[in-house]
This record gives structure tokens, sequence and C-alpha cells, in this order.
């Protein structure tokens, strides 16, 4: 088919130009309660996509309504294949949802769109015909080129936030995001040969970015389209996503040893802030400035530990028990300050160190051998874990019916 000649119809403007017409294409559309959005999405895709274009879509359901049923009767009056995956556990969010769908779709196109009608449909042929004609393993479909508009965002609040996940997001990976003007868009094609489904840990619902800084395709191409109203439903933006967001942009900056042994020692130093209002308070309180260090050396070590958890090695944390990972963090922790003032010793009089420079070597020294053991001891999986997870990853997540 890839000889073949096209112009794609439906709401495509002045496209006139021949354009190779690709192989089939999966349309992978994660829903959450999104019953009502149903037909009229699938509607808008049969008036959009050509015949002579194989098509199937692939619904990835984490609902808690009755929108796999809508989906499976739909699908009877579609002219291409309709499925659905009901998820039991939502891992990752929508974004997890469409990692789902990328592993199940066969098709030489993996176009990905929401649930809710604000993605053009007739934007479908465009985008993957635009991925033939550049070359791209990577077309987004963006609000932000000429001709876009973002006029389906309800409020200047959630268009405040939009253009600030934006910046925020272009500002950590400028050359990963580099050539895609809408990291944050929810619409795109991808070949299905440029990505890798494994390598994907996404958290919430901006796919995109996860896809483009993990497993970025080499080239990228875009097409302009205006982000639509809802058609019928809720939004699901909340603080909660928001929330979610951040720590997705924190887990993708820290991906690299590197950078998550930075973001461990910005981590470990504002632990100072706690260590010195509870040596404060129980100094206050009469108790002797030894026993007072231990003790508020441990409040500082909690708050360590909880901003690792959820910051820095929140898809570790399934290994291990909390109790687990608490106790050998701890253990760790205060072994840095024992470990410490031998290390002084011993290059102060084995190796003729001035005092400051020898605790300045100690201190990073301890620091290396603490990340390092909190990498190795607390988040790395157990060999048992390990080959479980292997099992694991062989059994079917999610289940698969017409």
């Amino acid at each position: 088919m890839s000889g073949h000649e096209y112009t794609a119809p439906g709401d495509l403007g002045d496209l006139t130009a021949a354009l190779a017409e690709p192989g089939a294409v999966t349309i992978v559309v994660p829903t959450f309660n999104e019953s009502a959005n149903i037909r009229p999405l699938l509607r808008q895709i049969t008036d959009a996509v050509p015949a002579r274009l194989p098509c199937e879509v692939v619904f990835v359901d984490d609902s808690t309504d009755d929108t796999p049923d809508v989906i499976r009767r739909a699908a009877q009056d579609c002219p291409f294949p309709v499925s659905v995956l009901h998820r039991e556990e939502p891992a990752g969010g929508l974004g997890g949802a469409v990692v789902e769908g990328l592993r199940t779709a066969a098709s030489d196109w993996i176009v990905v769109m929401d649930g809710d009608c604000q993605h053009p449909a007739s934007l479908v042929p465009e985008l993957v015909a635009t991925g033939e004609r550049t070359g791209a393993g990577l077309v987004v479909a963006s609000r932000y080129l000429k001709g876009g508009s973002r006029a389906g965002l309800a409020g200047g609040y959630r268009v405040a936030v939009s253009r600030a996940a934006t910046w925020l997001a272009k500002s950590l990976f400028p050359r990963r995001l580099h050539g895609i003007s809408d990291p944050m868009s929810g619409f795109f094609a991808i070949r299905r040969s440029a990505v890798t489904a494994d390598a994907l840990r996404p958290l919430g619902y901006k796919i995109l970015l996860e896809l483009a800084v993990r497993t970025r395709p080499g080239r990228v191409a875009e097409v302009p389209f205006v982000f639509q109203d809802r058609f019928a439903g809720q939004s699901k933006s909340s603080a909660r996503e928001g929330f979610r967001f951040l720590r997705h942009l924190v887990g993708l900056r820290t991906s690299s040893p590197v950078a998550r042994m930075v973001a461990f020692g910005l981590i470990g130093a504002t632990g100072f802030v706690p260590n010195l209002a509870g040596l404060a308070a129980l100094t206050a309180l009469g108790v002797h400035y030894v026993p007072a260090e231990i003790l508020a050396n441990q409040a500082g070590v909690a708050w360590n530990f909880l901003l690792i958890e959820h910051l820095l090695f929140r898809d570790r944390r399934r290994h291990r028990r909390w109790w687990d990972r608490a106790g050998r963090f701890a253990l760790l922790a205060n072994a840095d300050l024992v470990l410490r003032i031998p290390l002084i010793a011993l290059f102060v009089h084995r190796f003729g160190m001035g005092t400051l420079s020898a605790t300045a070597l100690a201190l990073v020294t301890t620091f290396v051998l603490r990340f390092l053991g909190t990498e190795a001891l607390v988040y790395l999986p157990r060999r048992r874990s390990a080959e479980g997870a292997g099992r694991q990853s062989r059994t079917p997540a999610a289940r698969r019916a017409v």
C-alpha cells in the first residue's frame, strides 16, 4: 500500500498535495467513565478515516461505569474492528492505559487520542500522512502552531496551568523536546517501530512527555489542531493530577544515575531543616545536646526518606515492604554518622590532611556510599522479586474483548 497516493478527506482545508498512503493504523483511546462520548467519537472516526486505509480502534478502559458495555454495543455499527481492554488495576493512570494500547497494536502507525471528542478525529489521516511524507517517527498535533488553538480549555485557570506546564517541561528537557511545541498534547501518531512500550513508566495522563523523553524517535513532525469543547462528562484534570505531573517531571529528570545522585544530595540538604528544628525544640526542653542531636537526626532521616520515596524512587517501592525500606534507609543514614568520624581521623593521622579538608572528603565519601547503599540495599529488587516481576510481566494485565 505504501506506493499509492491519496488526498486526506474531512476537515483538512486545502490539503491537496499528493501524500503517500500509509499502512494500517491503530487508534488507541484511553477512557475513564466516557460512556456518553463513545458513539459520537466512533461516528467521527468513521467519517474521517478513508475506507481504503485499514483501521482498528482499541479502547483501553479504566472505567467504573458502563463504558465497556457501551463500546461493545457501538462496535457493532462500525465498519472497522473495535475492541476494548478493560483494566482491573489502572496502573499509571491514563498514560498507563496508552502503554497497554501500544503493546497490543499491530499496525504500522498508532494514533493516540482522548475519548472525550476534544481531539478532532478528522485529523487522524493527516497525522499519519505527515509522518509518511516527512519520514518522521512521531507526529504531534499541536495547539501552539499557526492554525492551532487551545479554545477547548475551560477557563483562564486551565489555560494558565497548561502554559506553565509546557514551559516547565521544555525548560527541563530542552534537547528531548526540541521541535515539540506542545509536549502536553495527548493527540499524536507514532510509528510502531519507533516505540518500546516496556521502556515507558508513565504517571498520570501526560504520555507524550513520557514517550518523547524516554524513547524519542529521531525525527518529529507537527500539525496544528484546534482543541475542541468536551462533548460530555467532566474533565479529569485536578490538583491531584497536577501533583502527579510534577512527580513525573522529577522522575524523568532523575532517570540517570548522576541526576539521581544530585537529587539525592539536594533532598539530603533539605533534611537539615527538620534536624535543626528538632534539635532546637529538644534543647529548649532541657534535653542534653548529645541525645538531642541523635533524636533530631532521626527527624531529618524521616523527612529525607519521605521525599526520596515519593520523588526519587517511586517506581522501585514495590520491591520491598515500606517498613523494610524505612529500616534499611534509617540504618544507612545513621551509619553515615558513625563512619564519618573514623574516616576523618584516618585522613588526618594517616594521610596528614588538614581537619577541614579531611572533613570535606569524609562528607563526600560517606555521601557517595550512602547513595550507592540506598540504591543497592533499599530500592534494588531482590532476586526473587525480580524473577516474580518477570513472570508477572508475561501475564496479561488487561482483558481484551470485542
